[in-house]
């Protein structure tokens, strides 16, 4: 039997970097915005002095290479660490652990891992991977076994049945002992025991806060048959204003270019998928329009369109803070979040409600006495101050 559960008294909240695209509307090239370095970089500076923990970078066909992107960032940036999405099947275990390992100290170990293990078929095939789902986790499982031990410091002699290795070593270590921590979501039987067995942080995406504690506890349990404990992690879009009524009009807002022949479409690729998170994803709102809140103030409208991560949480700053700390509750530490634009919403988000927040990381505290431009109040009347200043 697992212990209770503890709620962490901090939490640590992560930004996202759109290598995808961005824009402000779904589905639609209108209001589209190219994602350069240049604009890239505009978003990770503008988490790092907003005093995010991280930002994730994500992986996949449709992305920028996440190692490329993190190495053009982090001498960019000063505090912020890289949440480094990639996929196993991709590279041996060997060159992604020397790559960790030198990312890790080119950034002086701001270096985070995300395993992903991939739940498209067609696109997994055009990668050359043609394993079933259950062969695609045994591979993972087998990567991290010998991924673990070169950053333990180890010489690696491994045989299984998807990989193979003799003598493996890295020569120059991680910073961070033991290496990167390891991130990785996953809801299948067989994900469930690849957090179990090698991850130091299990990642859900944004399911109604009782399906996420049944996850939760389901994963803390195997952990613990396994004499190991792990921490955990939500992953969420986010849309905040400073009424709850702007919040859901920005929330339409975002789907109002959208057309049936584009959710139909979207949704077509989602159901050849074989990810079991995936399906938990697209059942929230089955394709349809009419019924998107699913939970108070969390919105599948994302996932209309969106794989992944497809909810947001809508509302005030009082209601999204209340959603985080309800989610919280349930032993969540890490919150990854993204909004649309992601560089907009990543200042909404930290001047709105991050105040409101327990962090255990220091989000940056405006002094609007020696601000003298745009909405946090400039100097009227010479040298006269806005009241709210002056108390």
């Amino acid at each position: 039997m697992t212990s209770p559960i503890a709620t962490p008294d901090k939490i640590n909240v992560f930004w996202f970097l759109p290598t995808h695209g961005d824009g402000h509307y779904l589905g639609t090239a209108e209001g589209g915005r190219p994602v350069d370095l240049h604009y890239l970089r505009q978003v990770a500076q503008a988490a790092d002095s907003l005093g995010y923990y991280g930002v994730l970078i994500p992986t996949g066909k449709s992305c920028e290479d996440s190692w490329l992107v993190a190495s053009a960032l982090a001498p960019q940036t000063e505090n912020l660490r890289f949440l480094v999405a990639f996929r196993p099947g991709l590279q041996p275990p060997t060159l992604a652990a020397r790559l960790a390992a030198t990312l890790d100290r080119l950034s002086n170990g701001r270096v985070l891992i995300n395993i992903v293990t991939g739940g498209d078929p067609v696109e997994n095939r055009g990668d050359g991977i043609f394993l079933n789902h259950a062969d695609r986790y045994l591979l993972t499982q087998e990567f991290l076994d010998i991924y673990r031990r070169l950053m333990a410091n180890e010489t690696v002699d491994y045989h299984g049945k998807h990989l193979r290795v003799e003598g493996a070593q890295i020569l120059f270590p991680p910073v961070q002992e033991g290496g990167p921590p390891l991130y990785f979501g996953g809801s299948s039987p067989e994900a469930i025991d690849v957090a179990a067995d090698h991850v130091d942080k299990y990642l859900t995406w944004g399911e109604p806060p009782a399906q996420v504690a049944e996850k939760i506890a389901i994963v803390r349990e195997a952990a613990a048959k396994r004499g190991r404990s792990l921490s955990f992690g939500i992953r969420l879009h986010v849309i905040v204003r400073e009424t709850s009524a702007e919040a859901w009009a920005a929330a339409e807002r975002l789907i109002s270019k959208l057309d049936e022949q584009t959710i139909e479409s979207a949704q077509s690729i989602f159901a050849r998928m074989d990810s079991e998170g995936q399906k938990r994803m697209s059942a929230l709102h089955r394709g349809r329009r009419d019924s998107l809140e699913v939970s108070p103030n969390l919105w599948a409208g994302v996932g209309l369109v969106r794989g992944g991560a497809g909810t947001a949480l809508v509302g005030n700053p009082q209601e999204v803070a209340a959603r985080i700390t309800e989610y919280q509750a349930l032993g969540i530490d890490s919150f990854i979040l993204s909004g649309y634009p992601h560089l907009e919403e990543s200042y909404r988000f930290a001047e709105l409600v991050m105040p409101l927040l327990p962090l255990a990381h220091g989000a940056r505290r405006l002094d609007v006495r020696g601000t003298n431009t745009g909405p946090f109040g400039e100097t009227i009347a010479g040298d006269r101050r806005p009241r709210a200043a002056q108390s």
